[in-house]
């Protein structure tokens, strides 16, 4: 195990935000989804259908990684896709019944997965929050603020 107490403020951070998507992706497997499914499923029952160029925006990652998220939450019948009536080469994804289920499940246990209190887990959340706005803030001004789970906000 590596000195951890040597460790700068960025190496801790992003070493503890690896372990925890790892950790909340195991559990999520369990539904048929992924940490990028959540946050495409979120985006989707906040604001509603829309074209997947759109979702990839939204969800801040190229059209290309998006479509191959689509593709495993279709297969679990997470989301449908539909062909564009005016542009068939476009698709425009709305959640699923299914997916709506899913996605409250994975809400119920990222709020368990680190096992923190409720005090320390406020208190954390709140630090989050500051660095996530300062180093955040110019690369999300283009594509409107971030998924609410990512502000820890439901």
């Amino acid at each position: 195990m590596p000195d951890l107490n040597s460790w700068p403020t960025p190496r801790l951070l992003s070493t503890a935000a690896r372990l925890v998507e790892h950790a909340w992706n195991e559990k999520l497997a369990d539904l048929g989804l992924t940490h990028a499914g959540v946050i495409a499923l979120e985006v989707l029952e906040a604001d509603g259908p829309m074209a997947q160029t759109l979702l990839a925006a939204r969800a801040r990652v190229q059209a290309q990684t998006m479509g191959k998220t689509l593709s495993r939450l279709e297969a679990h019948g997470h989301i449908v896709r539909t062909r564009s009536d005016t542009d068939r080469r476009a698709h425009r994804v709305s959640i699923s019944d299914l997916g709506r289920t899913a996605l409250g499940r994975a809400r119920q246990l990222e709020r368990t997965l680190t096992g923190d209190s409720e005090q320390a887990t406020d208190e954390l959340q709140e630090l989050l929050r500051g660095i996530i706005r300062r180093l955040g803030s110019s690369r999300w001004s283009l594509a409107g603020p971030p998924p609410s789970s990512w502000s820890g906000q439901e």
